[in-house]
């Protein structure tokens, strides 16, 4: 009598290299922040003179800035609504899905006809497509975070979520560079008239690589484990709000300081150098490209401090450091002298790296895997709002009106408030990671 077959094991379930996840989840938010950006800049350098009434400068200025804020108030949106199903169906497919929703607005946007030809309408549009591009962010950031951070083998999880954070310096970097080789090839005629929507069509070819990397992950072992034990909750965004609600306030102010810092560091300075300082906008743009170096350089180096010393104590003192520098934006940056605005600029660039390289570890390490995607996201774009949606448009009404010192304390302010809500978190749980 012949014996029986033995019966295979079940092939092993495939995982990600670190390779594939660490530029999965690198590129997706290089591309996010990219098209991020290009708005950012052209709110300041076109769509004044191009999407409202021709008439006050000033006013026109502070209406494209408005249509700014938008994105940041559509974020927390796009945490629910994607959070949602990554944290139901799934990072990999929720993240598809959001990348290709700020794909197709900003493309969108390159398309639109201006003031001139439609009218009203056009600023209208722009501020749908502005939306379009926040509610993908929303849903990008936070999926992006939770596949690097739970991909990481221990002891390098700071390291691991860094690398999404790097999409930020890189996309501000290739933004800023595509503006400025537009402004040195192009006249103002041609740049108004064509130029200025270049980058916004070419985001479609950087979606298309970040798609083709994308769809090539596989599912992350802290989710495959949330599967396996039936942990999914039924609605994520009730979850958080309903049991972890302190927690999620704090860790929005904690992540307060960064966005200020960030966007008065780049919209509110680019807008304020070309117009009260009286920088050319090509000088200041190359201003800029040379300080965000220092922004990409702090990221690791905050991420290996924060996997030495914690992520909770890192940030408490990079807080601080954000507070004494506000003290000295008024001088430094007021001065009107290239190499110390340059230096201003490096500076804080310098600290927005040390604050925001561990940050979307510290947000993720706050929840637990089954309303992680969610929560995360949430807290992020719910700082975005407090700290990043009206900066630009806050620090313009306080220069304008009461000077650039009290620029610098607002930033103060918002790094203490910070500070307070890090002391006010403790030692984060350490949740299951899979």
């Amino acid at each position: 009598m012949s014996l029986p077959h033995p019966v295979p094991p079940p092939p092993a379930a495939k995982t990600n290299s670190p390779a594939t996840v660490l530029f999965a989840s690198l590129i997706g938010t290089t591309i996010e922040f990219f098209d991020f950006y290009i708005y950012a800049t052209a709110a300041v350098l076109v769509f004044p003179k191009l999407f409202f009434p021709a008439g006050d400068a000033a006013a026109a200025t502070l209406q494209s800035l408005a249509t700014f804020a938008i994105a940041f108030f559509a974020r927390p949106v796009g945490s629910a609504v994607f959070g949602h199903f990554g944290d139901r169906v799934g990072r990999k497919a929720t993240l598809v899905a959001a990348l290709l929703t700020m794909g197709l607005s900003t493309v969108a946007i390159g398309l639109l006809p201006t003031y001139a030809a439609i009218g009203t309408t056009a600023p209208l549009l722009l501020a749908l497509c502005r939306f379009g591009q926040g509610l993908g962010l929303g849903g990008e950031w936070g999926g992006a975070v939770l596949l690097a951070t739970e991909n990481a083998p221990p002891g390098k999880r700071a390291w691991y979520g860094m690398f999404p954070q790097l999409g930020a310096p890189i996309g501000f970097f290739l933004s800023g560079g595509i503006f400025l080789l537009l402004s040195q090839t192009l006249s103002d005629a041609e740049f108004f008239s064509y130029g200025w929507r270049i980058p916004f069509l070419a985001s479609a070819l950087l979606v298309l690589v970040g798609l083709y990397v994308r769809l090539k992950i596989t599912e992350t072992p802290a989710f495959q484990q949330v599967l396996d034990k039936n942990e999914r909750v039924k609605i994520p965004v009730v979850a958080v709000f309903r049991e972890h609600g302190r927690v999620l306030v704090l860790g929005t102010l904690i992540a307060m300081a960064t966005f200020v810092l960030f966007y008065l560091m780049t919209v509110f300075a680019l807008s304020w150098g070309t117009t009260a300082l009286g920088f050319s906008r090509k000088d200041f743009l190359i201003l800029q490209l040379f300080s965000v170096l220092f922004f990409g350089l702090t990221i690791p180096l905050a991420a290996v401090l924060a996997d030495r010393h914690g992520r909770r104590q890192t940030l408490i003192a990079v807080s601080a450091a954000i507070a004494l520098f506000g003290l000295v934006l008024a001088p430094m940056f007021g001065s009107g002298s290239a190499w110390e605005v340059t230096l201003f600029m490096s500076l804080g660039l310098g600290l927005m790296g040390m604050t925001y390289g561990p940050l979307g570890t510290m947000l993720s390490e706050l929840f637990p895997a089954e309303v992680r995607y969610t929560g995360a996201s949430l807290t992020f774009n719910l700082a975005g709002i407090l700290g990043a949606s009206l900066a630009p448009y806050i620090a313009t009404w306080l220069a304008t009106n009461h000077g650039l010192q009290y620029v610098g304390y607002y930033l103060s302010a918002a790094a203490l408030l910070s500070l307070a809500a890090l002391v006010m978190t403790g030692k984060p749980k350490e949740h299951d990671w899979g």
